[in-house]
């Protein structure tokens, strides 16, 4: 019993996704920690250790991070991860994809593509990055004879 205490846990699936929305939204609204700490009402280590799921954070919390960021209170849990271990396989290329979306660069990327005007520029931008990745994909992935 006592061995179990001193284990290291997990953060629940759950609460780790929602701290990862919680991030990736405070990045995309170029808000630091400090500032949804103080908007919310509680200290910036506590914000990091939501962000890491390492704590739960409790509905009326929620609801005043929902508000500070501007958000639904449901932003934080559409589309949610499977808890059950029978999760798809499939699902993991688009778990992948939405933490590159959530991450520093991603949001950077979007943010820095979205501000480019002209329409020829950013297809062309685009088609650019689509033959780099499926150039690096034929390199990864051994030709089968």
């Amino acid at each position: 019993m006592f061995g179990r205490l001193l284990e290291k846990r997990k953060p629940d699936p759950i609460d780790a996704e929602v701290g990862r929305r919680v991030r990736a939204r405070r990045l995309f609204v170029c808000m630091t920690q400090t500032g949804l700490a103080k908007a919310v009402g509680v200290t910036y280590q506590q914000i990091q250790r939501y962000e890491n799921g390492r704590s739960k954070v409790g509905a009326g919390r929620l609801q005043a991070i929902a508000d500070a960021l501007d958000v639904r209170l449901s932003y934080f849990f559409s589309e949610a991860p499977a808890q059950d271990k029978g999760q798809a396989p499939d699902c993991e290329p688009d778990r992948a994809l939405v933490e590159f979306l959530t991450s520093p660069m991603g949001i950077t990327l979007n943010r820095s593509f979205h501000r480019i005007a002209d329409e020829r520029v950013r297809r062309a931008f685009l088609s650019m990055v689509e033959q780099i990745g499926d150039r690096d994909q034929e390199q990864r992935v051994p030709k089968q004879r």
